[in-house]
């Protein structure tokens, strides 16, 4: 359906380190066959997937996604990594060389294809790095990407800000392949309205904005340690009502996870739309 704007958070899983959602979130105290997930859809209609960056999908594991929430209830899958991220690919075990083929993408696929078939997909996250510059070959690769993918609704966020240099080309080229430019805030980029693409889609993540602990942190969770005030979420929200006007669906992703402020945040957002609240509140 489009026209629509749906909120949610970047994962729900965190069990462990100080930023936890046990307790904040989910209950510390968990009845016999506490399932996270289907408590989590019972507060949202989406969530970012983010597992799959790094393994690539199983169809059983998304068949079981399906059976634990709504028929209503859709997912956004990031992109394997060595699709993307061919620097972080190559340090895993056994990883010998960086050559895409066919066999990567049919694997991708069939891991989906179960979300995808049931009409359960929000859109493919296809998320570069900062390392990801707009030479000629990587804009070329990007197009072959998109087509190689072609029939998924597709969001793809870029990172350098060579992307947003007229010569780049961008928007030219995502929506020719008909898909949606990611919108992004974090720290050292606070978000400014970007033109938005052709694509029946519009795709937003916020990354929180602890500038002090992006860089320089104890634990990598602790970048994420940020909470959005009502002030900083409402530009997001108008924009988010902007393009369900345009007839799109628009998807919203709260990735600062620590201590489930991303789950208050989306919480605020939706009321901010215009949503009711949930029948929760985040625990001291």
């Amino acid at each position: 359906m489009s026209g629509e704007v749906r909120v949610g958070t970047s994962g729900w899983h965190y069990p462990s380190g100080h930023g936890t959602w046990n307790g904040p979130f989910y209950p510390k105290t968990r009845p016999r066959g506490f399932d996270e997930l289907r408590f989590y859809a019972e507060r949202f209609n989406t969530v970012e997937v983010n597992a799959t960056f790094y393994r690539q999908p199983e169809a059983e594991m998304s068949r079981k996604w399906l059976e634990r929430t709504p028929e209503s209830f859709l997912f956004s899958i990031k992109l394997f990594q060595k699709f993307t991220h061919p620097d972080m690919y190559l340090k895993r075990p056994g990883a010998t060389d960086w050559d895409i083929t066919g066999g990567d993408i049919d694997v991708f696929r069939a891991g989906l294809d179960p979300v995808a078939s049931a009409e359960r997909l929000g859109a493919l996250l296809i998320q570069f790095p900062s390392s990801f510059h707009a030479t000629p070959d990587a804009q070329d690769y990007v197009s072959w990407l998109l087509r190689a993918f072609g029939d998924y609704p597709r969001a793809v966020e870029f990172r350098h800000k060579s992307w947003a240099e007229p010569a780049a080309g961008t928007l030219a080229r995502l929506d020719a392949e008909g898909a949606a430019l990611v919108q992004i805030d974090e720290p050292f980029a606070h978000w400014h309205r970007a033109p938005g693409t052709r694509a029946p889609l519009a795709y937003f993540r916020l990354h929180g904005r602890n500038s002090a602990q992006w860089w320089a942190h104890e634990q990598a969770e602790d970048r994420y340690n940020y909470s959005y005030s009502a002030p900083e979420l409402q530009p997001f929200a108008n924009a988010a009502k902007d393009e369900a006007a345009l007839e799109k669906r628009v998807l919203v992703y709260f990735n600062n996870h620590f201590s489930a402020k991303a789950a208050a945040n989306a919480d605020i957002l939706k009321g901010q739309l215009g949503d009711e609240p949930p029948a929760w509140h985040l625990r001291p």
